[in-house]
């Protein structure tokens, strides 16, 4: 697996850098799922990247790998796929004083809806028929999650969990916000460039498969235990 390049964003608590180190449970599933079919995972094969960048990256670059990724429909001919990783739920965010209420889609037209570009958030909005120009693009969630703090945006959309996480350890106040809208969802992948060796993806997919069916010594599985250290 050394002649992959692996790109990511951060997106806690499936994949972040603590003290200069790449955690999370995509991280702890790659080395994990890697040690069992192939040698041991380098984690300093990561790089981070913006997730536009990395979207690109991955879609036009040679044998590399883009995680944690959506899969979608539209997404499903661009990239070879190996997962999942976990569940995913995109929704959106509003603070609770504005009291908002999202009953049909055709409800969104009259907010500034905050997502980075490239990212599912952004593209399911687009899916449903959503105006470019009622969409505030930035390049991190957590630019994002600040803006609307600051009533900068009306809504955000984001992964649910990931949405908690930054606001929880970005400082704000969770007790503020509420999903008020469920946009999409879906699985969350390894994202593979379509030259990639097949034989790659299926040892990871076998390694993947391993972990979790693999029982441990307190009766949950690897990945469980994997997951259960980051909540």
């Amino acid at each position: 697996m050394s002649q992959l390049t692996y790109f990511t964003e951060s997106y806690p608590p499936y994949n972040y850098r603590e003290n200069n180190q790449f955690t999370g449970i995509s991280v702890d599933l790659l080395d994990a799922a890697i040690t069992k079919s192939a040698p041991e995972f380098d984690r300093t094969q990561i790089q981070l990247v913006p997730w536009a960048r990395g979207y690109k990256l991955t879609r036009v670059g040679k044998d590399t790998v883009l995680f944690s990724t959506t899969r979608t429909a539209y997404r499903e001919p661009v990239f070879e796929w190996v997962g999942p990783i976990a569940a995913t739920k995109i929704v959106l965010f509003a603070a609770k004083d504005r009291q908002l209420k999202i009953t049909k889609q055709s409800d969104l037209e009259q907010y500034n809806i905050g997502a980075i570009r490239d990212d599912i958030g952004e593209q399911s909005l687009l899916a449903i028929g959503i105006s470019k120009s009622k969409i505030r693009r930035a390049h991190d969630a957590t630019s994002l999650a600040q803006m609307l703090e600051r009533n900068r945006i009306d809504l955000w959309a984001y992964d649910e969990v990931v949405g908690r996480w930054l606001l929880k350890n970005g400082g704000l106040n969770t007790d503020k916000f509420e999903v008020v809208y469920v946009l999409k969802e879906s699985q969350l992948y390894y994202a593979f460039s379509r030259d990639s060796d097949p034989l790659l993806r299926q040892q990871l997919q076998q390694g993947i498969d391993k972990v979790k069916t693999n029982v441990q010594a307190n009766g949950c599985t690897e990945y469980e235990n994997i997951v259960n250290k980051y909540r």
